[in-house]
């Protein structure tokens, strides 16, 4: 089965999960059959996504008659023969509790046709184990959303023990239909990726304070503020439930041992019935202030030994071929909004230093993973060898590049940190303008962040934040000054296109293009001053050529954000186009680019660029060029093309 005879989806539970990948499904134009085994629970399921849907187009985030065709897609349903009857995938998203999936897989083999694929949607359970209660284990896989499902890009896609590759294949072009981005899980290991690496590092957090060697505000301010993660650690306990982790060990240790034994303190937790923010309380109280993580208890012991249990988990995955480093790192970025990889992370740590750490431990949970001790025996790293087999291509972390009709696209890569801007970020910028501009076939740059929510949010602060040096600050400025500067004086035209959030630094960024172009829902501003700072990647020069220094003033002192259609108005945008078009215009206008005459187009940039300052100077840069035109290829082109009433052909020549 390929994925055009998918035309049906059957989605098996009508909880948070359920309905959302229900809603998901639907967005992508499939018909969908949404169960529960009681009416109540499926119609509240059915109004939860008309719910979802409804924000959605009234954040402008899709049209209102999408919303309302995505709606009339969903079924919802408590017979199961209906469900599923005409089903081409199946979808189960019931409660974790294996006696219960087994008794719907059992009905759902009752009444599915032979060519229909199962997928469980178990963030523990063994794919395996659940693909032999049904008649089809090599039609089954899992296919792991992320809460919430509209939002989360990441879909892990797990092989089990039976599963064909043609199904995985099937699965990942599904997911990827969705709008989703796939990982692929080649063995049935508990956790899979993201919880395997995830929930070990939270047990030991909770090992940290109850052996009395950290406190729960060290250990959140140093994984928040010193490790840049999104949340602290039993910020983020408290997020998932304490009492769903406390699960995930118990079946972790099940299957691989007393190394994945849950700390008492989380069972305890659970006894209390201080679940987190579901009860109102677990490690903070909810009901009394909620989190509030200093930024200054800051230490660096406790984040090499979390890093440490990091790689460990990392290692062992690598070592059993559940995944390889890079998609360990691009899961764990996507699935748990990490600003790096961990293998990647371990890497720069050092995996020697990592493994002694381990080794002077003395409980069982710090044992060394077969294939950490020989990296650190070796001297080698998690993505040493992968690098080795691509040395001769631009491997860039954070940036994806492509040349399509003469552009050359450069797309922020950080969607599950709304592409903020890091320093590897202005490094891997740096050398894919250094890459477009020795490339003969680019003549026009375009410039966009990866997905639906942000061009870019600005700087990467949270990762900053671990830093108080005056003179680690000042470096990143200068950085990010030069890369913006080498990003303004390409003499190729550059076009932005904003989608989403474009601020802070993003929003400087923009302001090194020639041209901008925003989509309807789209918001931009400068909030520095709600941050107590001040545009430091060249906002407060760039932005006042751009707009007028009365309106720059005021986008900068206010910090406030500004819809598309005013940033038009202040003539910071070149354009404003209904999302559903944007794509469409930001390539028509860049192919329009790059048919320019390059020349030409280089030579109006520089005058443009040297006049800001010193108008003679800009005026000489003219007259010169004006002179140097007149004995080009592309001159004659042009007026061949105009006097014959055609369309020219410029070679740059």
């Amino acid at each position: 089965m390929d994925l055009d005879s998918i035309q049906t989806i059957a989605v098996m539970g009508a909880g948070n999960m359920g309905h959302g990948i229900a809603e998901v499904a639907a967005l992508a134009g499939y018909e969908v059959k949404l169960r529960d085994i009681k009416e109540e629970f499926v119609q509240d399921g059915y109004e939860q996504i008309e719910w979802s849907l409804g924000k959605l187009a009234e954040k402008d985030r899709i049209p209102e008659a999408e919303a309302d065709a995505a709606l009339d897609r969903v079924e919802a349903l408590v017979d199961m023969e209906t469900a599923v009857e005409d089903a081409d995938f199946v979808i189960e998203a019931v409660p974790e509790k294996m006696d219960i999936k087994e008794s719907v897989y059992d009905e759902i083999e009752e009444y599915a046709p032979e060519h229909t694929v199962f997928a469980t949607n178990t963030s523990s359970l063994s794919i395996t184990d659940l693909s032999e209660v049904t008649d089809r284990p090599e039609k089954f896989c899992g296919m792991h959303f992320f809460n919430p499902p509209v939002r989360m890009d990441l879909v892990e896609v797990i092989r089990g023990g039976h599963t064909d590759d043609e199904v995985l294949d099937l699965t990942e072009e599904l997911a990827e239909d969705f709008g989703k981005t796939p990982v692929r899980v080649q063995k049935d290991s508990p956790g899979f990726i993201v919880n395997r690496v995830l929930v070990p590092v939270l047990n030991e957090a909770a090992w940290l304070v109850h052996e009395g060697e950290a406190t729960v505000a060290e250990v959140d301010s140093t994984t928040k503020f010193g490790m840049g993660h999104p949340m602290g650690s039993f910020q983020l306990t408290d997020q998932v439930g304490v009492d769903v982790s406390v699960h995930v060990l118990e079946y972790m240790e099940s299957v691989l041992g007393e190394a994945y034994e849950p700390c008492p303190l989380l069972v305890e937790k659970v006894e209390a019935d201080e679940l987190g923010t579901k009860t109102g309380k677990g490690f903070y109280d909810y009901d009394d202030g909620g989190v509030d993580i200093p930024s200054d208890e800051v230490r660096d012991d406790l984040a090499d030994r979390l890093m440490a249990m990091m790689a460990n988990e990392v290692a062992k995955l690598v070592g059993d071929d559940v995944a390889p480093p890079s998609a360990i790192d691009k899961a764990v970025q996507l699935g748990a909004g990490y600003p790096e990889g961990p293998a990647k992370t371990a890497d720069e740590r050092g995996i020697e230093d990592l493994y002694e750490i381990l080794v002077e431990q003395d409980e069982p949970r710090y044992e060394p993973a077969a294939e950490l001790q020989r990296m650190a025996e070796a001297g080698e790293t998690f993505h040493g060898a992968e690098s080795a087999d691509d040395s001769d291509s631009l491997d860039l972390e954070t940036i994806n590049l492509e040349v399509k009709d003469r552009v050359g696209h450069i797309q922020l890569s950080r969607p599950h940190r709304m592409n903020t801007i890091s320093g590897e970020l202005l490094d891997d910028l740096a050398d894919a303008i250094d890459e477009f501009e020795e490339n003969d076939e680019v003549r026009a740059l375009l410039i966009t962040g990866e997905g639906d929510r942000a061009c870019s949010a600005g700087a990467d602060v949270q990762a900053m934040a671990g830093s108080a040096d005056p003179l680690d600050a000042v470096e990143l400025s200068r950085k990010g000054q030069q890369t913006f500067g080498k990003l303004e004086r390409v003499d190729m035209p550059v076009l932005v296109g904003i989608d989403g959030f474009c601020l802070g630094g993003g929003m400087e960024m923009s302001m090194c293009g020639d041209m901008r172009i925003a989509s309807e829902r789209s918001e931009l501003g400068q909030p520095e001053h709600d941050l107590g700072l001040l545009p430091g990647w060249g906002g407060t020069q760039r932005l006042m050529n751009i707009v007028g220094e009365g309106r720059a003033k005021e986008i900068i002192f206010t910090a406030e954000r500004f819809d598309p259609e005013t940033m038009k108005e202040f003539g910071f945008l070149n354009e404003v186009v209904p999302t559903e078009e944007f794509e469409d215009r930001i390539w028509e206008v860049a192919r329009d680019l790059a048919s320019g005459p390059p020349v030409a187009q280089k030579y109006t940039k520089r005058a443009m660029l040297a006049g800001r300052d010193d108008t003679e100077a800009g005026l000489e840069i003219e007259a010169q060029a004006f002179g140097m035109l007149y004995n080009t290829d592309d001159l004659m082109e042009g007026i061949t093309a105009f006097m014959g009433d055609g369309e020219p052909e410029f070679e740059g020549k």
